[in-house]
């Protein structure tokens, strides 16, 4: 009698308490889902859309007609925009340029905060400067010949290897017959490009199975989380009782390939360095490294050193590539496109070379692709999160300090106010009369305003050199030579990816 007492009166009371969390939000909040036990609005997002977070968030922003939605995803404040308009405010807003501090962040940064990506305030700043400054000297940030020439070295040596076959045994996990293995088969200019960037060296190709390591485990990284919520990020302990599940062991096999990696190649350098010169960014790095040492807010360190590495490393063996097989993927949806391609191909530089940077500006279609592909099949949906650094105002709403703020860029690349016809694949709206006309892309593949991502200038200049150099070598089509009628289903990380896939190569004669 005590206990069905107890519980008549225990029962309301839990409910009332739960009903009430559920609709408590700060003050002036943008409106959204109530929080549910645990994973707070998360449940609702993943209901009303499970595979596709963006589309989610769209069709919440309509349920409660705001362009601003907040919530609470676990226990962290969230407000997401879906306006291409506030979008770029956002990205231009100051008091938006904070990181969130979360597990995934922690874990790849040897449980501190370090690097470019997820830091923030002063040490941010330091170290994103320094590293710009002295890696744009070597072609990260500007044209750069040299860097040029060691590209185009990598894609003869790509191209070969479709073209002739494996020299090395771990190019048959990367070509088999008149196949080659998609997205890893393009990984490999540029990963050598950033090694040169901050190096001056690249590893030859007996040694490409060391840049294929990088480029498995930067993707297994980028496919293993998401950036706004998994249940890793909101309840971390997880990683404890369902590491594979939470997608913990596969976020630290991930990272930790690259760790290695830099963590060896910074040992070499400061082995062999000299005082009397810098030979590269990573002896610039060290030797500031060890002048600043004395001073009693340093932000230089070996650890931050390989961080930063990490950083500029993630997206180039992971994202480009990504992109450059979703291009392709729709060569195989769209046949015309590639006989497009191959037709200015042929008439801006024929067969004789390979194209290069100054074809460009005389190649807009082939160009247009890439950017299309950015639009249409956006590579980071939901962006990298920002975090409020302070209590601010945005669009008439008060948001308080420490909330993650998110951009829907699907909201903006798939804008029928923008594109006219967003679900359509075009490489001609960027192009007016006859030229590639910038002012017509209003898409951000790559970010806006302060956290603009760093190696845009890099990714955009190095992607045209490999995917007209392959055009030029090669027709695709696909492995089983069945037409493909639709595009495959993606896996959703942090950033979105096709399932990894063969290719047949047919060289043009």
């Amino acid at each position: 009698m005590i206990t069905a007492i107890i519980a008549a009166i225990a029962v309301p009371v839990l409910f009332a308490c739960y009903y009430k969390n559920a609709f408590k939000r700060p003050k002036n909040f943008p409106p959204g889902p109530p929080s549910l036990p645990i994973y707070g609005a998360y449940w609702i997002v993943l209901a009303t859309e499970f595979n596709n977070l963006s589309e989610a968030f769209r069709k919440l922003s309509e349920k409660y007609k705001s362009k601003i939605i907040g919530m609470f995803l676990g226990p962290f404040k969230t407000i997401v925009i879906n306006d291409p308009d506030m979008i770029r405010d956002m990205l231009y807003h100051e008091d938006f340029d904070g990181r969130v501090d979360s597990i995934v962040m922690r874990l790849r940064s040897y449980w501190k905060k370090l690097g470019i990506f997820f830091t923030d305030g002063y040490f941010w700043h330091v170290q994103r400067r320094f590293s710009q400054r002295y890696m744009r000297d070597g072609g990260f940030g500007r044209r750069d010949e040299d860097l040029e020439y060691v590209i185009e070295g990598e894609i003869k040596e790509m191209i070969d290897m479709a073209m002739n076959g494996p020299k090395y045994p771990a190019e048959h996990e990367m070509v088999k017959g008149d196949l080659v293995y998609m997205p890893h088969y393009f990984a490999v200019p540029f990963i050598n490009g950033l090694l040169h960037v901050v190096s001056r060296m690249t590893l030859p190709r007996s040694e490409y199975h060391a840049l294929w390591k990088l480029a498995k485990g930067a993707l297994l990284f980028q496919r293993s989380s998401d950036d706004i919520g998994r249940a890793l990020a909101q309840t971390p302990w997880l990683k404890h009782i369902i590491p594979n599940w939470s997608g913990y062991n596969a976020l630290k096999e991930g990272n930790q390939a690259l760790l290695d990696f830099y963590t060896r190649l910074i040992k070499e350098v400061m082995d062999t360095q000299e005082d009397s010169h810098d030979r590269h960014f990573l002896d610039t790095y060290i030797r500031t490294m060890k002048e600043d040492s004395t001073k009693g807010r340093s932000t230089f360190s070996v650890d931050q050193l390989a961080l930063t590495c990490a950083d500029y490393t993630l997206p180039a063996a992971s994202a480009t590539e990504a992109v450059l097989a979703i291009l392709i993927e729709r060569l195989l949806l769209q046949p015309d496109v590639q006989d497009k391609v191959h037709e200015e191909i042929d008439r801006v530089v024929g067969r004789g070379r390979l194209p290069n940077l100054d074809d460009r500006k005389d190649m807009p279609y082939t160009e247009a692709c890439i950017r299309e592909t950015m639009r249409l099949d956006t590579l980071v949906p939901l962006g990298v999160a920002h975090r409020a650094t302070v209590d601010t105002k945005f669009h008439g709403y008060d948001i308080p300090e420490d909330t993650m703020v998110t951009a829907n860029y699907m909201v903006l690349h798939h804008s029928k106010e923008i594109w006219g016809d967003p679900e359509v694949f075009r490489p001609e709206r960027f192009i007016k009369d006859g030229q590639l006309n910038a002012a017509l892309d209003k898409s951000l593949p790559f970010g806006a305003g302060r956290r603009l991502c760093a190696g845009e200038t890099y990714a955009r200049q190095c992607m045209f050199q490999v995917f007209a150099g392959f055009m030029q070598a090669f027709k695709v089509s696909t492995a089983d030579g069945k037409p493909l009628t639709k595009p495959v289903p993606r896996l959703q990380g942090i950033i979105n990816t096709l399932p990894d896939f063969w290719v047949r190569v047919t060289p043009r004669g």
